[in-house]
């Protein structure tokens, strides 16, 4: 059995969902991977049920009854991977604005002693491809602003390429995450940071989606700007139910 599972929370990634799949086992590391799909309209769980006759034993889906937001998303695929037993379980788009091929790159900073590997866009410079300025700004500044709120030294907070030791998932109650959408990535980089895991950035180059269409939208920022006030607010006075 292979020690690490790639977790790929889908909605609506028909155009990208066969290809990211086929590069991830195309890796020289033996790598599994579980689609958790938020019952997509365009037939994205039925093109994962086509690739398991040919991938029976590494490729897994979770099929949920809708869309109920990326951070749920990555918890049932958390939950799922804990019982199933491995020791990485890696964070990944479908999009390829990761590289597959940086999986092996995180997994080895988490074997070489990180707790927590983000692909970070931030670590040196900004490596971020096709995005307009509005947006780097707007991810650059949002960094900034979450390394004031809580004390992270980390570079690239809402990265949402990551592998987690399956020790931080153990540890953080799950059930207690309340962010939903980007937030969730800074929130559960907090909780890891809290319990004094070691948090480590490996930095990548991050390119924007060819196909597909981007699930950002004005109240994921929002959760973004208000909730970190409100988790750091948490983290203080009511420690033993954060």
């Amino acid at each position: 059995m292979a020690d690490g599972l790639v977790i790929i929370p889908t909605f609506n990634e028909i155009e990208n969902i066969e290809a990211i799949i086929k590069t991830v086992f195309d890796l020289k590391k033996d790598f599994h991977v579980l689609v958790v799909d938020d019952n997509s309209p365009d037939g994205t769980a039925e093109n994962v049920r086509v690739l398991q006759e040919q991938y029976s034993d590494r490729l897994f889906l979770e099929v949920r009854k809708e869309k109920s937001g990326l951070g749920t998303a990555y918890i049932h695929g958390f939950k799922w991977a804990l019982k199933q037993g491995y020791d990485y379980i890696f964070e990944m788009d479908a999009d390829f604005s990761h590289r597959p091929a940086d999986l092996s790159r995180l997994h080895r900073a988490c074997v070489n002693g990180a707790d927590v590997a983000v692909g970070s866009r931030y670590k040196k410079g900004v490596n971020v491809v096709n995005w307009p300025l509005f947006r780097i700004l707007l991810s650059y500044g949002a960094s900034f602003y979450v390394k004031i709120i809580t004390g992270m030294r980390v570079h690239d907070p809402t990265a949402g390429f990551v592998c987690y030791k399956r020790e931080v998932l153990e540890s953080i109650n799950l059930d207690a995450v309340r962010f939903i959408g980007y937030a969730f990535q800074i929130e559960m980089k907090y909780r890891a940071y809290l319990k004094g895991f070691k948090i480590e950035e490996v930095s990548i180059i991050f390119t924007d989606r060819i196909n597909g269409k981007s699930k950002m939208n004005s109240a994921i920022i929002r959760e973004a700007i208000f909730g970190v006030v409100a988790m750091k607010f948490r983290s203080i006075f009511f420690k033993k139910t954060f």
